[in-house]
């Protein structure tokens, strides 16, 4: 499919932007949505109070009484980094706070899949805890918060996913996302959600005077670090809310005080935390921590986020790195099976176009990775995508990946599939960009054919573009390291706050291969007369266009290197 580059119109309603500020930084903050000088202050003391959050009182009253009375605390968070880091933050806030029986527990998703299942609680159903907290899910575990329940549990549900038609029976539910919810961050991640109802059960405890009692009121700001790193992991909206979340985060990792295990895995992903950006998080990271739950058990991972022994830190560290490098391995196998699916696919079209939804099927296939088969896919073919693998070997049962393009609602997809032929969907759940579900195998020529009749109901006549938004041109004069440092400072970068990209046409001056696969140039502007580093990812000499000079889509970068700093531009695309 031919790529279109458009310009980012302005979307904000007004403009009391400091009069001082660079043009260019102008139009890219307008185009964000962002007018208002006051969206600039990313301070912590701006982020929004946690009182509007439903259920919060509740929880937050369940858990304070639980740490006066030494009650056991069991945690159960998912088995993606948003889960591992929000477990993570809970263990450390409550025990930060005198509690000093908290445990976690995540679920294996090959033996227990996702969420509190009713298999999950009868693990521990011989020494229940007193108060079990699930994290970044339990808004669609019925049978399980109900067995946990029978058990004798107090059971508090924290969450952000989307709920169905019917909620848990859990003591308290969290989740901004929850029908009459008054909290205006509704895209907080698991993450988020539970370090403000940590700043709630503070408060309770504070008014309860069990700080003036020996023990030292915590400063949970302490537990940003980790609530950037799910935030960003989760690929949430960077609303101003999440964004303040994620820059005092970063803040706070680039003095170094944050969790050692993440400085571990910063250092075996080559990443240098002083200059730390949300990217780093998202792409040095993220995937080591989510190798854990995609592979083997998470558990590894949350054990290197609470670990404050540099050596432990370090050996759970390469754990997860190794894996990591097991999981890149078998992506590349997965996705090459997948293109050659397509290959085939468009050959049998005859030159027609691909249908609205693609669904990929392989016996083969890790149900672990089929969400990263599915992602890289829809960038290519830019189509709703779900990738399917067995649920164990040989199973009959098939856990699926879906990854959605701008403007489809996938869970909504999903939703209006089960409600027009129930029963054939096991179970299903997600986001507006990713969801997950689970279907009988030999459902699943039925369901190709209803997921594509669900995804032209929600598109209608509207088709599906395949553009690349920019900010537009950069002159010579702007294409300099002040300028990149300007566009840094407005960090973070991420979901729905994009990162900025320029387009424009360079005379290429040298081009060599460097790490295999990547692509290093000097280039220089057609009106300018100094030329600039630039690197293409996953980019080799014959991806160049014939002729001296190549049209290219880019970010302005700030590159560190044996303590020089310079602006160097990261390739996106190469136009021709």
């Amino acid at each position: 499919m031919q790529v279109k580059v458009r310009q980012r119109s302005i979307t904000a309603n007004s403009d009391t932007l400091p009069a001082s500020l660079h043009p260019v930084l102008r139009r890219v903050l307008l185009a964000r949505g962002i007018g208002d000088e006051k969206a600039l202050d990313l301070k912590l003391g701006r982020l929004q109070p946690p009182g509007t959050l439903s259920g919060i009182d509740r929880a937050a009253e369940i858990l304070a009484n639980a740490v006066i009375s030494g009650d056991r605390i069991l945690i159960v968070g998912d088995f993606d980094a948003d889960g591992a880091t929000g477990t993570a933050v809970a263990i450390r806030g409550l025990r930060a706070m005198g509690a000093d029986n908290v445990g976690f527990r995540v679920p294996d998703r090959f033996e227990f899949g996702y969420g509190l299942s009713e298999a999950l609680v009868d693990t521990f159903a011989d020494n229940p805890p007193d108060v079990l907290v699930t994290v970044d899910s339990g808004i669609s575990s019925i049978d399980g918060v109900k067995r946990a329940a029978n058990l004798g549990c107090k059971v508090l549900v924290t969450d952000h996913h989307l709920p169905g038609d019917t909620l848990p029976e859990a003591d308290a539910i969290v989740n901004p996302n929850c029908h009459g919810d008054g909290f205006p961050s509704k895209s907080l991640a698991g993450v988020g959600v539970v370090f403000y109802l940590l700043s709630m059960v503070r408060q309770v405890l504070r008014e309860r005077g069990w700080f003036d009692t020996g023990n030292t009121e915590p400063n949970l700001a302490n537990l940003l670090d980790l609530v950037a790193l799910g935030t960003v992991a989760d690929l949430v909206g960077l609303d101003e809310n999440n964004r303040i979340l994620v820059r005092q985060g970063i803040e706070r990792i680039r003095s170094g005080h944050c969790s050692i295990g993440l400085l571990a895995l910063l250092r075996l992903g080559k990443r240098d935390y002083r200059h730390l950006v949300a990217s780093d998080l998202a792409f040095a990271v993220a995937p080591r921590l989510n190798a854990a739950g995609r592979l083997e058990d998470m558990s590894v991972g949350i054990r290197c986020l609470l670990t404050d022994d540099r050596e432990e830190a370090m050996a759970l560290a390469t754990e997860l790195d190794t894996l990591n490098h097991e999981r890149k391995a078998r992506q590349s196998s997965m996705q090459s099976e997948a293109f050659e699916m397509i290959g085939k696919l468009l050959a049998g079209l005859q030159g027609e176009e691909l249908p609205v939804a693609v669904c990929l099927f392989d016996p083969g296939w890790h149900q672990g990775i089929v969400g990263l088969v599915a992602s890289r896919i829809k960038d290519a073919v830019h189509r709703p995508v779900i990738a399917f693998a067995p649920e164990t070997d040989g199973s009959g049962v098939l856990k699926g990946s879906a990854r959605s393009v701008e403007g489809l609602h996938i869970r909504d997809v999903l939703a209006r599939v089960d409600a027009l032929h129930p029963r054939m969907i096991t179970a299903f759940g997600g986001h507006a960009m990713a969801a997950g579900l689970t279907l009988d195998k030999g459902r699943l020529e039925a369901f190709e054919r209803a997921f594509e009749e669900a995804v032209s109901f929600f598109m209608q006549d509207e088709t599906f573009k395949n553009e690349i938004l920019t900010d537009g041109e950069l002159t010579a004069a702007d294409i300099n390291l002040v300028f990149a440092e300007q566009l840094r400072a407005l960090e973070p970068w991420g979901q729905h706050f994009p990162e900025p990209l320029f387009e424009g046409r360079f005379i290429i001056e040298e081009h060599r291969v460097v790490g295999d696969a990547h692509l290093k140039m000097r280039l220089r502007p057609l009106d300018g007369h100094d030329s600039i580093d630039a690197i293409a990812f996953r980019c080799l000499p014959e991806d160049l266009p014939g002729g001296a000079s190549v049209q290219v889509v880019y970010k302005l970068d700030v590159n560190h290197f044996r303590g020089r700093k310079t602006c160097q531009l990261v390739i996106e695309k190469i136009l021709d």
